[in-house]
């Protein structure tokens, strides 16, 4: 299988928003709005980096990376997610392959760091970790995580875009 992983382009939108349906559609622990969330990010323009993943001509997997903010006012930090894989799909690799991706991204950008919520056995092997003193407030500390470019780490309250909170 032939993955190519690039920048979304113009006409991505819709099979961006199908691959994110469907990815999280059968998903435990979703409440299921990380279609909307990416079309507010995008309508926010606050989407730093969006990639796909794509075999054959189709989209078959996507990553978002926003702009977050922490308490103690670090700058330059970010939060991935939603990333999504087309369930055929899922369990070969295209999910690693966009993180590697979004992250070296993230890090020729300028990144200081970036955070995530997620599975801490699956986002462990990109880097990230619990780090003492950065939270998300709301959630068990295990499933927030972070990876730094540099030597440190921020200290306080994550917050989001607010396009985490929409709906539809």
């Amino acid at each position: 299988m032939n993955i190519k992983i690039r920048n979304e382009r113009k006409g991505d939108v819709e099979p961006i928003h199908r691959v994110t349906v469907l990815a999280f559609q059968d998903a435990p622990h979703t409440d299921h709005t990380e279609p909307f969330i990416v079309k507010a990010l995008r309508r926010a323009d606050a989407l730093f980096l969006s990639k796909v993943a794509e075999s054959d001509g189709d989209v078959i997997g996507h990553v978002a990376i926003s702009p977050v903010s922490v308490s103690d006012g670090s700058a330059n930090w970010f939060g991935l997610g939603p990333i999504s894989v087309l369930p055929e799909y899922q369990g070969k690799g295209i999910g690693s392959k966009l993180m590697e991706n979004v992250l070296a991204g993230l890090k020729e950008q300028g990144a200081a760091g970036c955070v995530v919520l997620g599975d801490p056995g699956y986002y462990g092997r990109f880097g990230f970790k619990v780090v003492d003193g950065l939270v998300f407030p709301g959630v068990p500390v295990e499933y927030f995580q972070a990876l730094s470019f540099g030597d440190d780490f921020p200290q306080g309250d994550v917050a989001y875009h607010e396009a985490f909170s929409a709906r539809d």
